[in-house]
């Protein structure tokens, strides 16, 4: 073969496979989209590379382009994940006391999951008169900035604080929480609390306030939150209409989740 040392098929198609996710996973701080050469610099790939990939990727149905020299993820990523068994059943159990939540609060009533170090959002209700959010249905933000993201990590154990410092503390408003040491307390005084809360910690303007959702063994699958504007959200009164809600959730789930 002149010479040429050459990769086992199967080890050059991981590679490939890998770096195709890694592009995927650049869109994981929340922004609904990002030019080629964001992209390029959040996976470490040459340009020519990156470009390459996102083509196979669009072809695909996974990314789609927005605008000229921009990209976004597209709906088949979104439906793909509706087909996981154990978010689906986490949704059809939590949709009518999403609903009721909604109806109390009349602000947006999510339901999210865990995802790595980011809280992944898997159903919303709103209404006419909620507040606006820049985060979707199947989006995910880091969980240091997420009312539902630190649920999962003050119950989540050292390995996820852990996994989320060694990523980093990325600061989107002058109030994230960006050291170490002060989120771990915040993380204590939610435990204590039974709530989570973040004010203008992810999005100027927005304040929000969720509870777990514990599965098989007392394991926190998932959290509610309401979120709405951090100038008028009663946080006490829907800390505990929250709480209420997650705790029926969790009654009505199935043994095996």
């Amino acid at each position: 073969m002149d010479g040429e040392t050459r990769q086992p098929v199967e080890a050059r198609s991981r590679s490939v496979l890998a770096r195709g996710l890694s592009l995927l996973d650049a869109f994981g701080s929340g922004e609904p989209e990002l030019t080629l050469a964001e992209i390029a610099t959040r996976t470490g790939l040459p340009k020519p590379t990156a470009h390459r990939l996102l083509g196979d990727l669009v072809a695909w149905g996974a990314i789609e382009k927005s605008a000229p020299g921009h990209y976004r993820l597209a709906t088949k990523l979104f439906w793909l994940g509706q087909l996981v068994p154990v978010h689906r059943v986490l949704r059809e159990a939590a949709l009518p006391h999403l609903e009721r939540l909604h109806e109390v609060s009349g602000e947006n009533v999510n339901l999210a999951v865990p995802d790595s170090v980011y809280s992944l959002f898997v159903e919303r209700v709103t209404g006419r008169d909620a507040m606006p959010l820049a985060v979707h249905v199947g989006a995910r933000m880091l969980s240091h900035c997420a009312a539902t993201g630190k649920v999962f990590l003050a119950w989540g154990g050292r390995e996820r604080f852990r996994q989320l410092v060694s990523a980093g503390l990325t600061r989107y408003t002058a109030r994230t929480i960006v050291l170490p040491g002060l989120l771990h307390r915040d993380l204590e005084r939610v435990k204590e609390r039974g709530v989570a809360v973040t004010y203008e910690e992810a999005e100027p303007g927005v304040a929000a306030v969720a509870a777990p959702v514990y599965g098989r063994g007392g394991r926190v699958v998932a959290a509610l939150s309401v979120t709405g504007r951090a100038q008028t959200l009663d946080l006490d009164r829907f800390g505990h209409a929250v709480r209420a809600a997650a705790r029926a959730v969790s009654a009505g789930l199935p043994t095996g989740v």
